[in-house]
């Protein structure tokens, strides 16, 4: 039976709301938006046709609710709920539940939801076996404790030595109950400089299954992918061809429908299974990008009991997408918070985000800013399109992972198709070495001169330059310029322009044009950001030796059984778990000493730089 969908609710937030909210308007059907309090003004809340507040007790729990989605979809006079990914997007009861009020369920059937979405179960239905945790052994090293359910690299961690294992198995079980709403964890071996491969799946309820080729999913932080492709270089034909079977034959052993993907990791020309994600991936638009396809548009087509075409469409060239986070590679990975005032990317390049100019990043979700896909006809074609358009992109607002993309995809290794899941253990330092442009003081300096009475800083008579200082890639820079009958000038340098937004310079006959805009006192110039200091500097805040302070905004969660005031810690001992962004942080002690302050309660709401602990050393 054919069924015509009318509205669709998006039972998600951010980027992938706004994203099918492009198909739904592209198809003439109306969009409902569920939202959070801390996400009343975003802007899957903004382009929706109707938006629908979710209560809740956090707004990371609002999102889970699935009572409350589906009262909210009823209300708005939805007729079809997608879920998009995360959250609730794998969970049979929540599917059911969609079903049971007469909507339509953009998915698989809960069945097939309920035997995938489970890692254990999955493995399982493949003839594998995970590891039990009370059983492992010196010779199972190294392993990898992952969540059973939910997926994006949370509650996932790699142990090295025995005595890693239980805190391991704890913090992987807290982080998936946080961010999943299930706690269940299991272990299994971890290969090493493996290939993240997936293929993606879409089936309808006639019998046909396409597997839309392969993608590559390698460079990972945190178990969490960072940059994919399609389709994944330096496969075999034969690989390639066994990793679509072994997807096509999961896909028909539970019935599937709908759109998914089953993800493998290759080693030594060997495919090991996964796991098979029941919805829609985050890099789902790169194999859109090669087949030509909408996603989203075959999963409501589907969905109304539409029959697929007995063949999926050719494959045509190479895409690239690269996630672009609010966080700092650095430092850890720590995410970013604060106001995003500009993202824009060149005309060339396909850019989602679900945010626009303005808008808060928070410390409640996901860091990722948004996704920039390229696509041409070589491998290398769409590698440069994607380094260059972010290179040229005007991202304005917290530290980003811009330079660290930029610099990944013009790595050797990853232009040779040499990548492995070990790219950034291996690579991180030197993609992360600072690299500041010489310019970018002088340019932000004469930007921020620019409209000055000249009275306030010409003079007659030869008189000492004006000064600013900036902090670059964590050094202090100082730059001197004079005030001329000709206008702005700086030693060695020709000064062809200088206004509040553009200013232009000449050195050594190459002329170079630099882009500036000022938000207090962060200066973005190109694509470097610098601090403007004050001219006559406050006194240093004062803190004590071997305080430890938080990175980013978030909650305490935990707190070292036994640790008070007046403790003995040894280095590297933890003493407090941070959670922000639905990933938990562990703050540890930087040397062995005593613990002479912990000003902190476990639920307890901190920002950056609050005093968490102070550690002093003998």
């Amino acid at each position: 039976m054919i069924t015509s969908i009318t509205s669709v609710l998006v039972a998600n937030r951010g980027e992938i709301a706004c994203r099918v909210f492009r198909t739904c308007r592209a198809s003439g059907i109306r969009t409902v938006a569920v939202h959070s309090d801390a996400d009343e003004n975003a802007l899957h809340v903004r382009v929706a046709d109707t938006a629908v507040r979710l209560p809740g007790a956090t707004p990371a729990e609002t999102y889970l609710r699935a009572d409350l989605i589906v009262k909210a979809a009823v209300a708005a006079g939805a007729d079809a709920v997608h879920p998009g990914y995360g959250f609730l997007s794998e969970n049979a009861g929540f599917a059911r539940a969609v079903q049971d009020a007469g909507l339509v369920w953009i998915g698989p059937p809960p069945e097939a939801i309920e035997t995938m979405a489970s890692k254990t179960r999955a493995k399982a239905l493949m003839g594998l076996a995970p590891l039990h945790a009370d059983e492992v052994t010196e010779t199972d090293l190294p392993v990898l404790v992952k969540a059973a359910a939910g997926g994006g690299g949370r509650g996932m961690r790699v142990v090295r030595r025995l005595a890693e294992l239980k805190p391991a198995l704890e913090g992987a079980r807290a982080e998936a109950a946080s961010a999943f709403g299930d706690g269940e964890v299991f272990v299994e071996p971890y290969v090493e400089n493996g290939r993240h491969v997936e293929v993606q799946i879409l089936a309808d309820t006639h019998g046909t299954v396409w597997a839309l080729g392969t993608r590559d999913c390698s460079l990972q932080r945190r178990h969490q992918k960072v940059v994919e492709e399609a389709p994944a270089p330096g496969l075999s034909g034969e690989l390639a061809d066994e990793l679509c079977a072994m997807a096509e034959r999961a896909a028909r052993a539970v019935d599937y429908t709908g759109a998914g993907t089953v993800e493998f990791l290759v080693a030594d020309g060997r495919a090991h299974f996964l796991e098979m994600n029941t919805r829609l991936q985050v890099e789902h638009p790169v194999t859109e990008a090669v087949f030509g396809l909408d996603l989203v548009a075959e999963q409501i087509r589907v969905a109304e009991g539409n029959a697929l075409a007995a063949e999926p469409p050719r494959a045509r060239g190479h895409a690239v997408e690269a996630r672009l986070y609010a966080e700092d590679p650095a430092a850890g990975w720590t995410p970013q918070t604060g106001t995003l005032h500009r993202l824009a990317v060149p005309d060339d390049v396909r850019l989602d985000t679900g945010f626009g100019d303005g808008d808060t990043i928070g410390v409640h979700y996901d860091p990722m800013l948004a996704k920039v896909v390229a696509h041409a006809p070589t491998r290398a074609e769409a590698v440069r399109t994607l380094a260059g358009a972010l290179e040229r992109a005007t991202i304005h607002g917290p530290v980003t992972n811009r330079d660290l993309l930029v610099a990944s995809l013009r790595h050797a290794e990853f232009t040779s198709a040499r990548m492995d899941t070990g790219f950034y253990d291996r690579h991180l330092t030197t993609l992360t070495a600072p690299a500041p442009d010489p310019y970018a003081p002088l340019a932000a300096a004469l930007a921020e001169a620019h409209g000055r009475s000249r009275f306030g800083g010409w003079r007659n008579l030869p008189s000492q330059p004006q000064t600013r200082r900036y902090l670059l890639a964590g050094e202090e820079h100082e730059v001197r310029y004079h005030h001329s009958r000709t206008g702005l000038t700086a030693d060695g340098v020709h000064v062809v322009r200088a206004d509040a937004a553009l200013v232009v310079l000449e050195a050594d006959g190459v002329r170079r044009r630099f882009r500036v805009a000022r938000y207090g006192d962060r200066v973005h110039v190109n694509g470097t950001t610098l601090t403007a200091l004050p001219r006559f500097p406050e006194p240093e805040d004062q803190r004590a030796p071997g305080s430890l302070l938080a990175p980013m905004p978030g909650t305490v969660v935990k707190i070292a059984d036994g640790l008070v005031t007046g403790s003995s810690v040894r280095a590297g001992e933890p003493i407090v778990w941070l959670e922000a962004m639905k990933m938990q942080h562990v703050i540890s002690a930087p040397a062995a000493g005593t613990l002479t302050a912990l000003p902190v309660t476990t639920g307890q709401q901190v920002d950056v730089d609050a005093l968490l602990a102070v550690v002093q050393s003998p």
